[in-house]
């Protein structure tokens, strides 16, 4: 008899288990990777990043070096070993979580796991061999799976998930990106630089959904003058491949005439959807809405007794890290401890060059709900360490109660704000207000000095804005 079994050693499921593991219980992780990690550590995010940090600083060599006085002839690219490093972050890191596993002496087991009936796990091994489990409390952190398109068949060839797009063999010579949010700017920022043209294609009108308009409009010039190509208000209808190329079918999203566009390789990035195949969950009776994501309430329990979901196959921000802290957390009650996560400061990243981070609602969202708010505002070209770094581009701003001065969000487009925004994560965990971080002292010169001055110009007192 197993104190909890986890089904799913992603980002949610593992940290779940070592938590757990850590508390005393007898635990147990069921996944079908060889590797545990999940979809993030396996084929998400931290693959995507390594390209991202090796194609950066390939780009900087090109682009970058020669303000700073470092002049060379015969830059090329081995994307055979900007590959290789890629396989051997994810590799490592895989690694490590087998020994925390290890460490905490939690029971690893390989195959596809189903909940026949309450307080059982059955697990089926690649050679058809099962077992099953006794348990407690079960918890279901099985993650997502990319959306698909009608008439847009994955081959992960030429019409690839971002699974795919990790791993081409040679640079496309013209990608085209089917959905504009942060997949598809990332991966395609990976390509465009390694010297791929870049047509993004995106249903809605602007690029990002959801991310603070005024940032998302920043983000869409600094991409357009890197060079990419984008095709706002449009829908692929359908594509083939053709030999080595694909066509797609392209239309105005509110219906019109087709047009065709070729490419070499598709970028399908349109979204996730919950991935709860063969778990048995109609059997059960567990409740999911209309789009399939499991219900759960407050703890993270469905409406079975002794059954539990987390992260992205309950929906909300389809995001590694909250995934970890529902998973913690609810590792902490199944123990009798007051686990809890702040939905409000979740934040979210896009790790183009530069990055763009918010944590908190949008300025859209304080208007539609009718909150009276002030914003303060910081260019990064007014930023000392900015402009030593030759990284000017974006701004830091921060959005408050016009009465009690709390912090409602802060969105940050510039040099290193995936980092940035953490400060204004702890802030908004303490419910810190936007003179809070005004009067907190700030290293000078630093990048977090701009968070500092937009805090500041909430309060119209900002040092360095020409306003």
């Amino acid at each position: 008899m197993f104190d909890l079994v986890i089904i799913g050693g992603g980002p949610g499921g593992y940290p779940a288990a070592i938590r757990a593991a850590q508390l005393g219980m007898k635990v147990a992780c069921v996944e079908t990777r060889t590797r545990m990690g999940g979809t993030c550590l396996n084929i998400g995010c931290i693959p995507s990043k390594a390209l991202l940090e090796s194609s950066e600083r390939f780009m900087a060599a090109k682009t970058e070096f020669a303000t700073h006085g470092v002049e060379f002839d015969g830059l090329r690219l081995n994307l055979a070993n900007l590959l290789d490093h890629k396989d051997k972050v994810v590799s490592g890191l895989g690694d490590g979580i087998d020994y925390l596993f290890r460490k905490h002496k939690i029971t690893r087991l390989l195959g596809t796991g189903s909940i026949p009936g309450p307080g059982q796990v059955s697990v089926t091994a690649a050679d058809g061999a099962s077992q099953t489990l006794q348990a407690k409390a079960i918890v279901i952190a099985t993650g997502s799976a990319g959306a698909t398109l009608p008439n847009v068949p994955i081959d992960e060839d030429r019409i690839v998930f971002s699974t795919g797009a990790l791993s081409f063999a040679q640079v496309p010579e013209h990608l085209v990106v089917i959905g504009a949010g942060y997949v598809g700017l990332e991966l395609g920022s990976v390509w465009q630089r390694l010297g791929s043209k870049v047509t993004v294609i995106e249903y809605l009108d602007r690029i990002t959904p959801g991310m603070d308009a005024e940032l998302a409009k920043g983000l869409h010039k600094v991409l357009q003058q890197q060079g990419f190509e984008f095709r706002l208000s449009q829908k692929v209808t359908s594509a083939k491949v053709d030999g080595d190329s694909v066509v797609l079918s392209v239309e105005p999203s509110n219906g019109g005439a087709s047009e065709p566009l070729q490419a070499d390789r598709v970028l399908v990035a349109v979204g996730r959807r919950p991935y709860t195949e063969g778990l048995g969950l109609d059997a059960l009776g567990v409740q999911r809405d209309r789009k399939g994501f499991i219900t759960v309430d407050a703890q993270w329990r469905t409406n079975v007794e002794g059954i539990y979901a987390i992260g992205d196959v309950i929906g909300g921000p389809m995001l590694a890290h909250k995934a970890t802290e529902e998973g913690i957390a609810l590792a902490e009650q199944l123990a009798g401890l007051p686990g809890h996560v702040n939905y409000g400061a979740i934040p979210a990243i896009v790790y183009t060059a530069p990055e763009a981070a918010s944590v908190g609602l949008s300025e859209e969202a304080l208007k539609d709900a009718g909150v009276n708010y002030k914003v303060g505002r910081f260019p990064f070209n007014a930023n000392s360490r900015a402009r030593a770094k030759a990284q000017t581009e974006g701004l830091a701003k921060v959005l408050a109660d016009a009465e009690t001065d709390r912090i409602l969000g802060v969105h940050i487009l510039g040099p290193e704000a995936g980092s940035l925004i953490h400060e204004a994560v702890v802030a908004m965990e303490f419910h810190g207000a936007a003179d809070d971080l005004a009067r907190t002292c700030h290293a000078h010169p630093t990048l977090p000095e701009a968070l500092k001055e937009a805090a500041m110009d909430v309060g119209k007192w900002a040092i360095h804005s020409a306003r």
